[in-house]
């Protein structure tokens, strides 16, 4: 099975890559044509430091044959990226978010449908064993009827690429990075349709360096009335010993839960200095997407989460953003299956 990496902007291209390489019956080969920025490893040096085959141009990358892409480009490109993959007759896996504007991401919807392939969202959290568990015992109505969701996802600035600081790049800033992932898990576990958002937004963080928002409150309704509050800041200090969290806490009629996705670690202090460390040891939730997304490619089971999923959470960031702007309450756009 042939897999093309499309871009190393993203800097998830580099994990893929290695747990790619790892897998049986699975070759690969990547792109990242320039000019990258002063100061990032990018290109045939990155590459070669990954070990893994390379060509300077997406065509010749397309003219390999590859029956999948990955797409890790800056979250700006990612529609001419899957547009190409998708007219090369490959399945796609979609850096998140979707898009950075809803015509975009209609117009990638129309490009997959066009040319026949599927495209399944990177959303790797929606892997963890600790989420499955979560879904099924909702499911069997342990926790009754959900009625409020309230949901963290905070990190830091993120400093290995300049693009993400960039909003002609990404889109936004931290409501564009975060907010994605916290709407695909509530749009997992309870599918429900958002449909009013609210969203309060500032950039007192990191000002010297970030073009865009760097703190963000989002309170999403939904139509079944369902209420999810979330946190998706930039608030991690540059000094914090982990790059930042995901947690989810999820209040029912029968009962409550409050997960961390990535609580388990060994936690100590630097005996030279004195600063904290944390050392994660949990399931490495890429690892499982992967094998998902290959599995998918093997067997042609679903690909989930699909673009549809991909499109809903872009429907709640634009819908955020257009708040935050305005100040006022923005409904949703609608996600109607099909069209585009």
């Amino acid at each position: 099975m042939k897999i093309a990496v499309m871009s190393f902007a993203h800097g998830h291209a580099e994990g893929y890559i290695r747990l790619l390489r790892g897998m049986d019956d699975v070759e690969v080969r990547a792109a990242d044509p320039g000019p990258h920025p002063p100061g990032e490893r990018r290109g045939a040096d990155l590459a070669a430091d990954l070990g893994v085959d390379y060509v300077d141009d997406y065509d010749e990358l397309r003219g390999w044959g590859p029956d999948a892409v990955i797409v890790t480009s800056e979250n700006a490109r990612h529609r001419e990226h899957v547009e190409l993959a998708a007219a090369a007759g490959a399945d796609i896996l979609c850096e998140k978010p979707l898009a950075t504007t809803w015509a975009d991401g209609l117009a990638m919807r129309d490009a997959v449908s066009r040319h026949g392939v599927r495209l399944m969202m990177a959303f790797p959290v929606r892997f963890a064993s600790t989420f499955a568990r979560l879904r099924r015992e909702h499911a069997a109505g342990v926790l009754g009827r959900v009625f409020a969701v309230r949901g963290a996802n905070n990190g830091m600035l993120p400093t290995g690429r300049s693009w993400f600081a960039d909003p002609a790049l990404a889109g936004g800033g931290a409501l564009m990075d975060h907010l994605v992932h916290l709407a695909d898990l509530v749009d997992a576990l309870l599918g429900a349709e958002p449909d009013r958002v609210t969203a309060v937004t500032n950039r007192t963080l990191h000002a010297e360096r970030a073009r865009a928002e760097t703190a963000g409150l989002v309170t999403v309704e939904y139509r079944d009335g369902t209420i999810a509050a979330i946190d998706c800041s930039w608030s991690e200090a540059d000094t914090a010993p982990a790059w930042g969290d995901v947690h989810l806490s999820i209040a029912g009629t029968a009962g409550t839960v409050d997960v961390d996705f990535f609580g388990p670690a060994v936690r100590g202090l630097d005996a030279r200095t004195g600063t904290p460390i944390v050392r994660r040891y949990g399931q490495d939730f890429d690892q499982a997407m992967l094998a998902a997304f290959v599995d998918s490619l093997r067997t042609g089971s679903p690909m989930d989460p699909s673009i549809e999923v991909g499109l809903r959470t872009l429907s709640i960031v634009v819908a955020a953003q257009e708040s935050a702007r305005t100040g006022r309450t923005v409904v949703v756009p609608r996600v109607t299956p099909g069209a585009g």
